[in-house]
């Protein structure tokens, strides 16, 4: 497929409502499927932070703060990316590629959705203020990663991880050993789910030097995917134990795991499309997960 060149000096003259809608695909809020994957590990850590039963004005937050980071991570992304897009068939057709907002536009915007959720976390302790400097930080990094490692989704991770000691943090006022287990667990996820969404650019990544884990695994990565599922359900197991939760988290898990079977099928002959749905399940395997967490909480009388 040829892809027009664009040029990124200026935007083309659009009128305002094609503008909003250029921001709206922007920051990605015609596919939420991101920030399913970002609110589940916050929802998990504040179930557990809460003993199933989190302060609701706490949760709010989290999930404001979810959206609001997202956002301003897809914004940062693509004016990281801004020079590659174009030549990639999944994302040519973003506002930056098409040259229907200038670069400058997507990076203030970063800043004003990152100073949006800041003045959130200001509501909470000083202690997870300062930890959400800390997620900041990541979110900025992270579009940057894939030009100087195969590991960017180990950025990726840590940044949609991030939620989880700042949950604990919000609620507890300390941070417990098993959290840090469910953070590890959240970015374990975060290289299984990634790796099968790199798996969709492959051959373009290859072609314009990108890096991925899809890319460093090569041959290997349906392999490396399932040791990385196995892993992601052993940390969660352990975090479970730790927590002392009961059969409903277990069965939660389980059904994770039958999802989990399930990716491997979709991604078995490496389609692009197949590869992509197998990423777009994994909104369901943080709620079973979730559903489960909630379930346990609730038969055992909190």
């Amino acid at each position: 497929m040829n892809l027009p060149e664009v040029k990124l000096g200026a935007a083309r003259p659009i009128g305002w409502r094609a503008r909003l809608d250029a921001y709206i695909k922007l920051v990605r809020l015609h596919r939420p499927i991101g920030i399913f994957l970002l609110m589940w590990p916050a929802l998990w850590a504040l179930w557990f932070a809460g003993a199933g039963q989190p302060p609701w004005g706490v949760v709010a937050i989290f999930i404001a703060g979810v959206v609001l980071m997202r956002s301003a991570g897809c914004a940062i992304n693509d004016y990281a990316d801004r020079d590659f897009d174009a030549h990639v068939v999944r994302t040519h057709g973003r506002p930056l590629a098409q040259g229907l907002i200038r670069p400058v536009e997507a990076l203030a915007l970063f800043v004003i959705l990152s100073l949006l959720a800041f003045g959130l976390v200001l509501l909470l302790n000083w202690q997870t203020v300062a930890l959400s400097v800390v997620a900041a930080l990541l979110a900025l990094i992270y579009p940057f990663m894939k030009r100087y490692t195969h590991l960017p989704q180990v950025f990726l991770g840590a940044a949609f991880g991030w939620a989880v000691p700042m949950a604990f943090m919000a609620i507890q006022g300390s941070i417990p050993t098993y959290a840090w287990v469910l953070f590890a667990a959240t970015l374990v996820w975060a290289l299984v789910y990634d790796t099968q969404y790199a798996m969709v650019d492959r051959t373009d990544d290859l072609r314009i030097g990108i890096k991925s884990t899809a890319i460093l695994f090569g041959h290997h990565d349906r392999l490396m995917i399932g040791l990385l599922q196995i892993l992601l359900l052993g940390l969660l197991v352990v975090v479970g134990i730790a927590a002392g939760r009961g059969p409903a988290w277990t069965g939660g898990l389980v059904l994770a795991a039958a999802l989990a079977l399930y990716q491997q099928y979709l991604i078995r002959r490496r389609e692009p499309e197949d590869c992509f749905r197998a990423f777009l399940n994994n909104n369901y395997v943080g709620m079973v997960i979730f559903a489960g967490l909630v379930l346990d909480y609730w038969l055992t009388g909190f």
